[in-house]
């Protein structure tokens, strides 16, 4: 099964002061995406990894590229990096929509998933802006149109509300806690499969012939905390996620 991972990576760009001297360094990261690749490949899948700074050009455009693979994850990147194509920013030229292309994608069998982060759904100031994109009828929950962060530095735990749901084969039942998610809230037509406070953790839903699935917190810190990357269900839990986007 070939699955396209996009999203998590960053570039971070400091400035450092030293008395009477100031001068600025940056740093490229993207170790979450590495690491969320290798664990769905020894879940068995074929991973191409678009880390954000790569996708604006790199996204395919079409359904007939994405028709590649067999499920296609967008984790923690905005919406304007997949909109906003090079020829069409910097060149005024048109350009594929790719969330359309995607949302079709969907609907003619694809697999699609959205992992929460600052710029998934709404994401921080709605700077991801989902809401307003085509690929928002495709997945299965609502999203907001203004900052949908939930921070929750005491810890919070989700609660599972379908354990017979074939995503949670193997899974453990003490969940870890996270540190914050995106309210989001199940469609009409989808299934809630697990809650956390009062608002949707995960959700899927059967769009077409294809199928979509939202996860409301992060894969990796901040809000997917150590605990959660070391439980012994991390793995199984994206694995078994993964599987049943590809109808497997």
């Amino acid at each position: 099964m070939n699955v396209l991972l996009v999203g998590e990576s960053w570039t971070v760009h400091e400035t450092h002061m030293k008395g009477f001297d100031i001068f600025n360094v940056c740093r490229h990261e993207e170790h979450c995406g590495d690491m969320l690749a290798d664990v769905l490949r020894r879940e068995g899948f074929d991973i191409d990894f678009i880390p954000s700074h790569e996708a604006q050009a790199g996204f395919p455009g079409t359904v007939g590229k994405l028709n590649e693979y067999d499920a296609v994850i967008l984790s923690d990147i905005g919406s304007n990096t997949l909109l906003l194509s090079p020829d069409t920013f910097y060149r005024g030229q048109r350009s594929p929509n790719k969330l359309q292309a995607l949302a079709d994608y969907a609907e003619q069998g694809g697999g699609v998933a959205m992992i929460g982060g600052y710029l998934s759904f709404a994401g921080i100031d709605n700077k991801a802006r989902y809401a307003m994109t085509p690929l928002a009828k495709a997945l299965p929950v609502e999203i907001l149109n203004y900052d949908d962060r939930v921070e929750c530095p005491e810890g919070i735990v989700p609660r599972v509300t379908d354990a017979s749901h074939p995503i949670f084969r193997g899974i453990g039942k003490d969940w870890p806690f996270f540190l914050g998610y995106n309210k989001i809230k199940v469609k009409d037509g989808a299934k809630e499969l697990a809650v956390i406070g009062e608002d949707t953790f995960i959700a899927v839903m059967e769009y077409g012939k294809g199928r979509t699935l939202a996860f409301a917190s992060d894969c990796a810190p901040h809000w997917g905390p150590k605990e959660f990357m070391d439980w012994e269900s991390y793995r199984p839990l994206f694995g078994n996620m993964v599987r049943w986007l590809c109808g497997k």
